[in-house]
């Protein structure tokens, strides 16, 4: 069924739904988290009749996600699940004469994942690779005869018949990384696979890494992103290269900002490539937002085409005509579709409103349209997008989301003391719509250079559901305000996030929404950080709960993943011991802290180390505040392990519920 989407409505519609209550209905749960399904990755086929796309759910019996291919017809009246396996499937993509449908698994035992083929006449998948590397990505040549990819070289570091491991020798200068650990010698690169011989070509080698292939129209050349300094690990500085699609092929540079050139896109007629430059030219270029260039594919001048909007743009995809580029803008809490005038730079937003789209996919004609959308009262979707509006097309949420009542959420601005104007969400609790004073809980958003913004939050939702005000507030530091907003906290860690947050409180106790006597604050990697800063800082919060967070920052140095960073903002430890310990100051003024703190850590967490929240937790047990800690086995950075996702929403509710209910 066709469900239309009028951007100037939608967040009307969707706040009729929550108002909308039923007594057949409940609040949300954190085992919900086995009822929603992930929607994502869609694939427009090249005829533009059908939609592929990926759908995951948490399986509780063996306590991890499992991830299907789905297809969807372009009016939405036709569903098919393509794959049903136990393994998972990923990365759909569409042979360009749509005859087949490629996927990737690791199904029938095999060690690494493959790439397989789906007959969309029937039959059963086909295998066609027999890779020996982790796959990371890959594209099919425009003319369907060949397969480009980037893989990891292989490991030989380890066999079946090795009883003891190998130990680690290392001699990088960012030697650990979260998720893949210490860092060896081995490298992402390109190859090439022909479909019929079943044939895999290595094209680049060397202790480079290759990444983001895209193939010319003509299927003769690549265009790919590379970092080929003298020594990578040094600094985010990738350039655009092009090489013809063979054996022993020479490499051209096309870019050279000393900054971080991403995402090649080429041009329908193969003379322009379109592609995502930082705006820092700095080493470690996080501080910075995506602008979109254009270049001359043989090598020239680079136009800027949206650095007036001062926003981050992303997911571009070129016009049939080539004249225009459409891409997704991040601004004030809203992700909206726009397109951008090449000739004149003119910037149209063509879907907007208080909603977020993402993955914008194209048919190879450039004729059709997908996305995903959500809005804070429904999961992401499959929408597909005709002109200035969008229609729903999956539903894979509808009914489940039905049979909840979800708290209201609305943005609001708050003013910190020094005049900063900070954008915030507040979620206010199911049927609590014109209660006052409630009981607040501060959830701080990661990164930092993310936002809080209007998608469907499981997290805050789940917090709401148990009677709690939940605010989002995007500090400075935050993306989607401009880029001077983002740098505000360049080197200068804990002290205008504070005071947004602390000025975001104050609005909120002033209008009367909260009590300023039961407030809690929390959050995840940088909002752990965060947290830690606020309750060092003041002890008006009442509980806290600080996830993969730090404190004494000069313990991190050569400990986590962020060496790149630290010696580009920070400077070396020896060298500026001043600053670090300047912003070591949660550890070292711990004696400030009377806020009861829960903290929580991932065991194999190499972005930002158990050490973080053990040292914290251990400080204040030393000085009788009360405290726990909590780290979740075998996981990193990010919990994937749905029974320890539900953990800790539930330890979340019992801790802040003991401090301020």
């Amino acid at each position: 069924m066709k469900k239309w989407i009028l951007p100037v409505v939608l967040f009307i519609s969707g706040s009729s739904v929550v108002m909308a209550q039923s007594s057949s209905k409940r609040s949300l749960l954190p085992t919900d988290i086995y009822r929603i399904k992930n929607v994502s990755d869609p694939q427009v086929s090249p005829d533009g009749k059908w939609i592929a796309y990926t759908v995951s759910m948490a399986d509780s019996a063996k306590d991890k996600r499992n991830t299907d291919i789905w297809m969807v017809s372009w009016d939405g009246h036709q569903t098919v699940q393509l794959t049903h396996t136990p393994e998972s499937e990923s990365m759909p993509r569409w042979s360009p004469d749509g005859k087949y449908l490629s996927f990737v698994s690791a199904r029938m035992g095999n060690a690494m994942a493959q790439i397989w083929l789906l007959d969309r006449r029937g039959g059963e998948a086909k295998q066609i690779t027999h890779l020996k590397g982790d796959l990371d990505e890959y594209v099919w040549s425009p003319d369907g005869k060949q397969i480009l990819l980037t893989m990891k070289d292989q490991d030989f570091s380890d066999t079946a018949s090795t009883k003891t491991r190998k130990p680690y020798v290392i001699d990088r200068y960012h030697f650990k990384e979260d998720i893949t650990g210490y860092l060896d010698n081995r490298h992402t690169h390109l190859y090439l696979f022909d479909v019929q011989a079943e044939k895999l070509d290595t094209l680049t080698k060397g202790q480079f890494d290759e990444s983001a292939p895209a193939w010319s129209p003509d299927s003769k050349r690549i265009a790919f992103v590379s970092n080929r300094t003298a020594d990578p690990d040094k600094n985010d500085n990738t350039d655009i290269w092009l090489m013809n699609a063979e054996k022993g092929a020479s490499l051209q540079q096309v870019t050279t900002w000393p900054g971080s050139d991403t995402r090649p896109m080429w041009s329908p007629d193969g003379q322009s490539i379109a592609y995502l430059q930082s705006s820092s030219n700095e080493a470690f270029t996080m501080y910075g937002q995506n602008i979109l260039v254009v270049v001359p594919a043989n090598g020239g001048t680079p136009v800027l085409l949206t650095t007036a909007i001062d926003r981050p743009v992303s997911n571009q995809q070129w016009a049939a005509d080539g004249k225009y580029i459409y891409c997704l803008i991040t601004d004030n809490r809203k992700k909206y579709l726009a397109k951008v005038e090449l000739a004149t730079q003119k910037i149209q937003p063509l879907v907007e409103g208080e909603f977020c789209l993402e993955r914008l996919n194209m048919s190879d004609n450039k004729s059709q349209m997908a996305a995903l959308w959500s809005d804070p009262y429904h999961p992401y979707e499959v929408v597909v997008i005709e002109g200035n509006a969008m229609h729903q097309i999956t539903h894979m949420n509808d009914d489940f989301m039905q049979s909840l009542t979800l708290a209201k959420v609305e943005g609001f601005t708050s003013v910190s003391k020094d005049g900063t104007k900070v954008p915030c969400l507040l979620f206010t609790p199911p049927g609590m719509d014109n209660a006052t004073k409630l009981s607040a809980i501060f959830y701080i958003h990661g990164g930092p250079v993310a936002q809080d913004d209007y998608a469907f939050d499981f997290t805050r939702q789940v917090l709401a559901a148990g009677n709690f005000a939940v605010i989002g507030v995007n500090y400075r530091g935050s993306n989607g305000s401009g880029l001077a907003y983002i740098k505000a906290i360049y080197a200068d860690w804990g002290n205008k996030e504070v005071m947004d947050i602390t000025g975001a409180a104050d609005y909120l106790i002033k209008a009367g929404k909260i009590d300023g006597n039961r407030m809690g604050i929390s959050g995840w990697s940088y909002g752990g950080i965060s947290t830690n800063y606020t309750i060092a800082t003041d002890n008006r919060f009442k509980a806290a709960a600080s996830g993969a967070g730090s404190s004494l920052q000069l313990s991190m140095y050569g400990f986590d993943q962020y060496i790149t960073q630290y010696e580009t903002e920070l400077g070396k430890p020896w060298e500026h011991p001043e600053k670090w310990m300047a912003l070591s100051y949660p550890f070292f003024h711990v004696n400030k802290i009377k806020t009861p703190t829960l903290f929580m850590a991932s065991e194999k967490d190499f972005n930002v180390p158990t050490i973080g929240a053990e040292q914290m937790y251990q400080a204040l047990k030393s000085i009788g505040v009360p405290t726990e800690l909590v780290i979740y086995p075998g996981q990193h950075h990010g919990i994937i392990k749905p029974s320890y996702q539900v953990d800790r929403l539930e330890r979340y509710l019992v801790w802040f519920k003991q401090y301020l209910q």
